[in-house]
């Protein structure tokens, strides 16, 4: 349960550093990237509930894939200079 915990984390912490994006991003990458985030948890979640190991790591690649779409998604958005490049003083 630890990664689904730290992926609760960066749920808050990808909440908190999208606030600062200017307003007309707030449907477009901003909200990807909530979605990417709360995707995390999300398939971690559903995947622990499943009663087969190979449906549990079924969802934990999606949960991998959302992790891989929301690294792009922060990358574009320190392009976009949206947010500094080091991330850890957001």
């Amino acid at each position: 349960m630890v990664k689904w915990q730290l992926s609760i984390d960066l749920v808050e912490d990808v909440f908190t550093l999208t606030k600062k994006f200017p307003k007309e991003e707030t449907y477009t990458l901003a909200q990807q990237m909530k979605r990417a985030a709360i995707s995390i948890p999300s398939n971690i979640a559903e995947g622990m509930a499943r009663n087969s190991t190979k449906e549990c790591i079924r969802f934990l690649h999606f949960s991998l894939g959302s992790l891989s779409e929301l690294d792009t998604q922060l990358v574009i958005a320190k392009r976009l200079q949206f947010v500094d490049e080091d991330l850890s003083q957001q």
